[in-house]
């Protein structure tokens, strides 16, 4: 079961704190209380451990503007919206933090930009407080956006002798109760009148209001008397606002040990990504490598079984098995193998002698060797060639052939 702490914080530190508790799961408090100010916090901070805390605060201190700004940027246009609200405010804009919501769900009007005007200081005093108190907010709401929204009707609720009244999705104010009813003549004349009559739907007991000083058109319904903060816990999870924004967005704190692993956990990381570059690297290379090997391969297939044979490497591996089996090469490919390489010295000390055919006897292990030279002092000079390898060597017959001599090597290996 989750659970809520939600805690009002005042104007000033020696106005009381409201505070509740919620669950998801039950649709009722579970505790409430109030605090004499701000210094008294602490008292909260058990209950604010392994619980959500929302901050809501004083809608005195924040005003709420609804306004169009010529752009289709919204970076543009919240650049640009301090500066044209600028002649409507008390204080220099450089003073102010704008937090900006995205249009209310059941906004009719034509402003496309909703921003919610608090100071730098007055905003820094709420989280200096929860701060000393070792209380931790992700969420701050100015209050009257936590209350119910009705069309063509206000909602009010009378909290520590202040009226909170919503007047629509971005629209509301916190006024004296004293001075409620002068508060209400005064906006009807700022907006020109009331064409259609008000009704504001009053959730604390409506004596406080004097129906005969009521501005012609607005009317009091009284409401189920509700505990303020139970309301107002009921309705903000409904507003997804937030007034800490950009430079007062919440942050995460770690533990030192989980700020500790953190590090191990960074350096394990650079020290594998160093390893893949690494590995990265050798396989490059090697990649260079074997398709400089490929080519080799390919040119000496070419050599040994004809230029028009076509070479893959994938399958050149089976090729000269083939080419062994039909040499006569049975399943002792390691052994002619072996001989070959013995053999090829001979050919590169005798660069006139050309090999013309090659036959090799698995049983007796020898290879019988066809050749060509240019001279009959080429075959002596490749049998001491061989010999020089271990090999032993019994020349064969050697015919004249016009301007070369054929003859025949059997060659077997000492070893």
């Amino acid at each position: 079961m989750r659970e809520t702490l939600y805690i009002r914080l005042g104007s000033q530190a020696h106005d009381p704190v409201f505070w509740l508790i919620t669950s998801t799961e039950q649709n009722d408090e579970i505790a409430s209380g109030q605090l004499s100010g701000a210094q008294q916090l602490s008292e909260l901070t058990d209950k604010a451990r392994n619980r959500d805390v929302k901050v809501l605060v004083n809608s005195a201190d924040v005003r709420l503007k609804a306004v169009q700004v010529p752009g289709k940027n919204d970076r543009a246009i919240r650049q640009a919206t301090p500066y044209m609200l600028e002649e409507d405010l008390a204080q220099d804009v450089d003073s102010l933090f704008f937090a900006y919501s995205n249009p209310p769900a059941d906004y009719e009007g034509e402003a496309n930009t909703f921003v919610a005007i608090v100071a730098h200081k007055q905003l820094a005093t709420w989280l200096s407080w929860l701060h000393d108190a070792d209380i931790t907010a992700k969420m701050m709401l100015p209050d009257v956006l936590a209350m119910p929204v009705h069309e063509q009707r206000w909602v009010a609720i009378n909290l520590d002798k202040h009226w909170l009244v919503r007047i629509d999705a971005w629209q509301g104010f916190v006024v004296d109760q004293d001075n409620i009813d002068l508060f209400l003549q005064q906006y009807v004349q700022e907006n020109d009148g009331v064409d259609t009559d008000i009704q504001v739907q009053c959730y604390s007991q409506t004596a406080d209001f004097d129906s005969a000083a009521l501005p012609k058109g607005i009317s009091i319904e009284q409401m189920p008397q509700e505990l303020p903060l139970k309301l107002l816990s009921d309705y903000a999870p409904t507003t997804r606002f937030n007034l800490l924004q950009g430079q007062y967005q919440f942050k995460e704190e770690r533990s030192p040990l989980v700020r500790f692993y953190l590090k191990v956990a960074v350096i394990a990381m650079l020290a594998l990504l160093v390893n893949m570059l690494v590995k990265g690297m050798e396989i490059y290379q090697n990649t260079g490598k074997y398709e400089l090997y490929s080519q080799q391969i390919e040119s000496e297939y070419k050599k040994a079984f004809g230029q028009n044979q076509r070479v893959r490497m994938s399958t050149v591996k089976r090729q000269i098995a083939t080419k062994l089996q039909e040499l006569g090469g049975g399943n002792s490919d390691q052994n002619l193998l072996a001989m070959l390489e013995k053999i090829r010295p001979a050919f590169v000390s005798v660069p006139t002698m050309k090999p013309d055919a090659i036959k090799y006897d698995n049983k007796r292990g020898e290879i019988r060797l066809s050749v060509v030279a240019s001279n009959y002092q080429a075959f002596e000079q490749f049998k001491q060639a061989l010999e020089k390898e271990q090999m032993d060597v019994t020349t064969g017959a050697q015919n004249n052939q016009g301007d070369q001599v054929v003859g025949s090597f059997n060659i077997r290996s000492k070893s």
